[in-house]
């Protein structure tokens, strides 16, 4: 009896003890849930969800785990206040969140040192933040931390502190455009993980740490614009892959080591403005890969290696500003991918190759100030693509003092000789391809996927059915007369399906097919894409992928570009005003969904006037994703060049990082062509131009002056925030999201005539751009 009694209370007590603990456990959870969300309130940036604690994670900016843990923190610039300097943010509150991401959020003040108590943090943005200060050392103890991104504050100086040697799980550091000086750490080349390593436009000083040759990881290597001096040293060839090495104005002395030679991953090497002397080395050819070699403004000298011919993916080619003699190589036809080829200001002697004529794609050359002597090759005189050529100060014969010229047009001729309404429809650049089997398909088109021994084929949001037989029906086998337009990447064919409906088919070249990572970019891309949705953006109905045919199957439209329909008089014509503002505002929108309604978010790269499609009544939609990259939160966003020659933004040559900003600028370039009906170059190559000239002088004048007040207004308005885009400073340009937000808001009245109003007064204008003033240069 006893022991039953005994037995008993054991069992009560047992259960009261793991009832209490339980009970506690769950207080504790509960407490630090709403701790959290009390860390949030006192922060002040969302005090107005303080009634409403419980539903935290579906505030403005806030993620959650399935816990109810606060994991990520990505609030709007709208939802903080400039110059509040991290709120009262408790950062200690906060030990689960893993994602910090503040960036083009105007905070001011200095980076708190208890930001180093998020323990389990792993991505962190503070870039564009008009931070100040040093960096706090206890960004060490944040040693889950993959990503951090402090790039473009400007204001943050003293030394990069020892202890980010700390952050062994690091892929990503981007400390790039403040004030930090001193040496860089030897400590970093512990950072055995990292990728990406980007330490630009700072003040830093010393030699490359020995050290860093052990990075082996490492793709991107930029050090560009700091006070660096010493060699480059020759461990570097430890780092195998290496993709970006850019060390462009810095102090760095001696030549340039044959270890260089054997990083044959290299997509850029930037090694200019510097005092680099001793030849170029032959042993440069096997960089097979190479696409941008940048070594103008340094000291070399001796002749221009024959071995430069080897590198046929090259596009720019700048050793300008040296010491060469010697004749220039007639292997450089061999490059026949160039765009940009500068051998200015050397002491290059002998004859112009007539080989160069094989430069097809070249846009811009300048042999200026050298001894070349003879003839001009007429096959210069073929170069459809170019824009800027300059051989003046030198011994040609009949041409002793040409001068630069700049063409009308960055546009190829080319489309403009076979472009029929839809031929820029290029999409993605690793996109792809086709089942060869017979296939019909029997489901509704609104969601259809087959796959077969890696085959694909899938259709989306289709209001008929389509089947392969259809696609090889309608275009006879895509017979060459079903093909209106061909590109970079394909060529575009008009389908018309039994059903009625006429369809846009991308055939992909199956080039693009042999690159062993293809089918994984493709699916992943695709699957991104697809899930676009936006009423000014071209809609991808389907693809189909196989190793040996390959197409994209987009909607037509009817128009073809908005180049096109600028080139044409009558079209331009039916083109008025107030569709023009039309045009602009709507690509706008449609790069500010791309930018921060995506995710990740979406940069385009190729935003021009070939890539923007018409419909039938006019209306404008952003095609070509042949180039457009998401901008991942694990990733650097560093690519090879890409874009249309005219619209791209002038850092992407030697940076080759790739932002929203890009786009900006490319849409402030686009946004005047379409006032202006024809594309601004010569306009913004020439200072006095702006200085001088008025706005109505510039306008397209195949249209009558506008004479409503209303149009004016949106005419300057549009002109103003296209030059506001054109800062050559990226941090300055507008975000789109500001610009469309502009475009929706009425515009201002203006206080003198249209007619009176200058360019000058436009680019120098004073305006208010999110909520900040904006002096515009360009």
């Amino acid at each position: 009896m006893a022991s039953s009694l005994t037995n008993s209370i054991f069992l009560v007590v047992l259960w009261s003890t793991i009832l209490f603990s339980f009970a506690t456990t769950l207080l504790a959870a509960v407490s630090s849930l709403e701790s959290e969300a009390v860390a949030l309130l006192e922060s002040g940036w969302w005090s107005s969800y303080s009634n409403n604690i419980s539903q935290r994670c579906k505030w403005h900016g806030i993620s959650c785990n399935n816990a109810g843990n606060i994991t990520k923190i990505n609030p709007s610039a709208d939802l903080i206040p400039v110059g509040d300097r991290f709120g009262k943010l408790n950062f200690s509150s906060l030990p689960n969140l893993v994602l910090l991401d503040l960036s083009d959020r105007k905070l001011g003040g200095n980076i708190p040192p208890q930001i180093g108590d998020l323990s389990a943090l792993k991505y962190l943005n503070l870039s564009s933040c008009e931070l100040s200060g040093e960096l706090p050392s206890s960004l060490g103890n944040l040693t889950q931390l993959e990503f951090l991104d402090i790039s473009y504050n400007d204001n943050i100086n003293g030394s990069i502190p020892p202890q980010l040697g700390n952050l062994k799980n690091l892929v990503s550091l981007n400390l790039s455009w403040n004030q930090f000086a001193g040496l860089i750490p030897s400590g970093l080349g512990q950072l055995t993980n990292l990728k990406s390593l980007i330490l630009a436009g700072n003040m830093l000083v010393g030699s490359i740490p020995f050290t860093l040759h052990q990075l082996t990881n490492l793709a991107t290597l930029i050090l560009d614009s700091n006070k660096l001096e010493g060699s480059i040293p020759p461990n570097i060839e430890k780092l195998k892959n290496l993709r970006i090495f850019a060390i462009y104005n810095n102090r760095f002395t001696g030549s340039i080591p044959p270890a260089l030679c054997h990083l044959t991953n290299l997509l850029i090497l930037s090694l200019g403005k510097n005092q680099i002397s001793s030849s170029i080395p032959s042993c440069i050819g096997n960089l097979s890969k190479l696409q941008t070699l940048g070594l103008l403004s340094n000291l070399l000298e001796g002749p221009i290696p024959k071995e430069i011919g080897n590198l046929e993916a090259l596009n720019i080619l700048d050793i300008s500003k040296n010491k060469l003699s010697d004749s220039i190589p007639s292997q450089i036809g061999n490059c026949v991918n160039l765009w940009r080829l500068d051998l200015s200001n050397n002491n290059l002697e002998g004859y112009i190759p007539p080989q160069i004529g094989s430069c097809l794609s070249l846009s811009y050359l300048d042999l200026s100030s050298n001894h070349l002597e003879g003839y001009i090759p007429p096959q210069i005189g073929k170069f459809s693509n170019l824009q800027y050529l300059n051989l003046s100060y030198n011994n040609l014969s009949g041409n002793k003092d040409l001068s630069p010229y700049l063409c009308d047009s960055p546009t190829t001729p080319y489309f403009t000789k076979i472009f029929l309404p839809i031929a820029i429809f290029s999409t993605f650049s690793i996109l792809g391809c086709l089942l060869l089997w017979r296939f019909k398909a029997k489901k509704n088109q609104s969601g259809s996927q087959t796959t077969k021994n890696g085959d694909l084929w899938s259709i989306w949001n289709f209001d008929g059915k389509i089947a392969y037989e259809d696609i090889i029906a309608a275009t006879k086998d895509f017979d060459i007369r079903y093909c209106i337009g061909t590109g970079g990447y394909g060529s575009v064919y008009k389908a018309q399906l039994p059903c009625g409906k006429t369809i846009a088919l991308k055939k992909l070249h199956r080039l693009e097919a042999e690159d062993p990572g293809f089918d994984k970019s493709f699916r992943n891309e695709v699957k991104i894409l697809s899930e676009i949705r936006h009423r000014n953006i071209v809609k991808l109905h389907g693809y189909c992928l196989h190793r040996r045919c390959m197409f994209l199957i987009y909607e037509y439209m009817e128009r073809g570009s908005l180049f096109w329909v600028l080139s044409n008089d009558d079209e331009a014509v039916e083109l008025n005003w107030i569709k023009r503002v039309k045009i602009i505002k709507s690509f706008a929108h449609a790069l500010s969904y791309l930018h921060h309604d995506c995710t990740p978010p979406i940069v385009h790269r190729d935003i021009s006037s070939n890539n923007i499609l018409l419909n039938s009544s006019l209306e404008a939609f952003i095609a070509d994703f042949g180039t457009a990259r998401m901008l991942h939160l694990d990733s650097s966003n560093l690519t090879v060049l890409a874009g249309t020659c005219g619209y791209i933004a002038p850092e992407v040559a030697y940076t080759i990082v790739v932002t929203e900003k890009c786009d900006v600028y490319s849409f402030g370039i686009l946004a005047l062509e379409i006032l202006m009906g024809k594309h601004p170059g010569d306009l913004l190559s020439s200072p006095s131009s702006l200085q001088n000239a008025k706005l109505i002088d510039v306008l397209d004048k195949r249209l009558p002056p506008p004479t409503s007040q209303l149009v004016a207004q949106n005419i300057v308005q549009a002109a103003t925030l296209a030059l506001a885009c054109l800062n050559p400073q990226p941090k300055s340009r507008p975000m789109m999201e500001e610009v469309s937000k502009e475009f929706v808001s009425s515009p201002k009245s203006l206080e003198i005539p249209l007619r009176m109003i200058t360019l000058s007064q436009l680019v120098n204008h004073e305006m208010h751009i999110g909520g900040r003033k904006e002096t515009c240069h360009v």
